[in-house]
């Protein structure tokens, strides 16, 4: 497992709540849209602090990123250093974590300096912190309270001063009640916590995330950038990003591949639901979709192009489906759809099902109702 120091991607310049300009060498950090300059106050705030930080929010949201940004405004003039908790081996995390001297176990063959000792004078980010056996969560608790490490087989403990930055994708207050998390370590880590939405609830970050990647890919490849066409534009934006910023990476990546002209078109996008037909396997993946999940996806290649009247013709195709699936009968097409009654009546109604006279007690639909089902 390599250390992760600061990488080659672009530098970004982003302006902060003083109007300086902030610079972040990282792949995407993108604060575009009003919920993420709010997160960039925040992170203003606190970075300065020697204060543990919590991060929280889904897989691919960028926790690290926001890490390093914690580091590179915090004024630390130590490295940055990044340790995924959930890639340690349990049997080696104790010498990964906190270095080992020679002899200290079979194959330690030399000293070892741990990730703490590593990022002295700097910041060391936990990622995945939820992950890490409970007899290291002792041994961090005490580092963090000590600020002192002591190597397998020796001794001697060696003062470190770092600045710990963790972060998770899963409910740290339910690990602790289901007994996988300390409670003290979590309130040591929690004093400055930031809940990182997911990139849906910040949609206002999707088109320039997208555009920053049109950017990076398009100096790898070594081919002239495109533009983005405005079908794509709105794909992007209706599309939920189960992935986050990571899914709008490799989306953007595969479009400069497959696309053979100055412009991102829609067809270019693999989107799960709104999938190039130039995608191998789409199909495949497609299928793999839940029913309500395709229907979601549906729904969103609708709302891409919406017709005057979307919902009224939405809602006529679920009746028709539902009363169709129950050989029409009125009880059971309501039981199906989750409706009383009275409310199936109405809607059939609406769609063309019942005339206005029919018998109220008759489960049969109308003749002119019954040929415009079959009709459709």
């Amino acid at each position: 497992m390599g250390r992760l120091g600061y990488d080659d991607s672009p530098v970004l310049q982003l302006r902060g709540s003083n109007s300086e300009p902030v610079t972040i060498r990282a792949k995407a950090l993108v604060f575009v849209d009003p919920v993420s300059k709010e997160i960039l106050k925040y992170l203003e705030q606190v970075a300065p602090s020697e204060a543990p930080v919590l991060i929280i929010g889904e897989t691919g949201t960028g926790k690290e990123l926001v890490a390093r940004h914690i580091h590179e405004r915090s004024g630390r003039k130590g490295p940055f250093l990044a340790v995924n908790c959930g890639a340690i081996s349990e049997q080696l995390a104790d010498s990964e974590l906190f270095g080992h001297e020679v002899g200290a176990f079979t194959g330690a063959v030399r000293r070892r300096e741990g990730w703490f000792e590593s990022a002295n004078g700097g910041t060391l980010f936990l990622d995945e912190i939820g992950d890490l056996p409970l007899a290291l969560q002792v041994k961090l608790l005490r580092v963090l309270q000590e600020r002192e490490v002591v190597r397998l087989g020796s001794q001697r403990s060696i003062p470190v001063d770092i600045r710990l930055v963790a972060a998770t994708n899963v409910d740290l207050a339910d690990a602790v009640a289901a007994g996988r998390f300390r409670l003290d370590l979590f309130y040591r880590l929690n004093i400055a916590q930031l809940q990182l939405p997911p990139l849906r609830d910040r949609p206002g970050d999707i088109v320039p995330l997208a555009s920053h990647f049109l950017d990076v890919y398009s100096r790898r490849l070594k081919v002239a950038r495109p533009q983005l066409a405005d079908s794509a534009r709105r794909a992007l934006e209706a599309y939920g990003w189960p992935g986050n910023i990571r899914e709008v990476e490799n989306v953007v990546h595969f479009a400069l591949l497959v696309a053979k002209t100055d412009e991102i078109r829609l067809e270019h996008l693999k989107l799960n639901g709104i999938t190039s037909p130039l995608a191998t396997g789409a199909g495949a993946a497609a299928s793999r979709l839940s029913p309500r999940e395709q229907v979601a996806a549906a729904v969103r290649s609708l709302l891409l192009e919406p017709g005057a009247d979307l919902f009224n013709e939405l809602e006529r195709i679920v009746v028709d489906e539902a009363f169709r699936h129950s050989r029409y009968n009125q009880v059971r097409a309501a039981s199906l759809l989750g409706l009383s009654r009275n409310v199936l009546r109405t809607l059939l109604k609406k769609h063309g099902h019942l005339g206005d006279k029919q018998d109220e007690s008759s489960d049969e639909p109308s003749a002119s109702g019954l040929h415009a089902a079959h009709a459709r």
